[in-house]
């Protein structure tokens, strides 16, 4: 993976409930970091058939590892104004060096 094709900022954000004075909880976003990324959507290729057991993924990030900070599905992604839920969060190879999230887009309607 070369950097010019990390070429796309997104957000990962975690939930994080706040209790204020009065007892009451408070859910809010945080940011986690901001990084660049390479950002792949769901098409009939090839590797995309061969992942039929995650049919509910609809993009497909990978970033370099961020250090110090665990990238989990508890997270979300914000990507271009879109959130996405995190799907899986797997390591390249297992060299600690690349992460690889598939997500599913989040629908504002309510």
């Amino acid at each position: 993976m070369s950097f010019g094709n990390m070429n796309t900022p997104v957000e990962i954000m975690k939930r994080v409930i706040e209790t204020d004075d009065e007892g009451f909880k408070n859910e809010r976003m945080k940011t986690v970091a901001s990084v660049r990324a390479y950002r792949e959507g769901r098409h009939g290729s090839e590797r995309w058939a061969n992942m039929a057991t995650f049919s509910v993924a609809t993009d497909l990030f990978r970033l370099r590892c961020i250090p110090h900070i665990e990238v989990t599905t508890d997270m979300l992604i914000l990507c271009d104004g879109k959130r996405f839920e995190i799907t899986s969060v797997e390591n390249v190879k297992g060299r600690g060096m690349y992460l690889e999230i598939l997500t599913k887009e989040v629908d504002a309607s309510g």
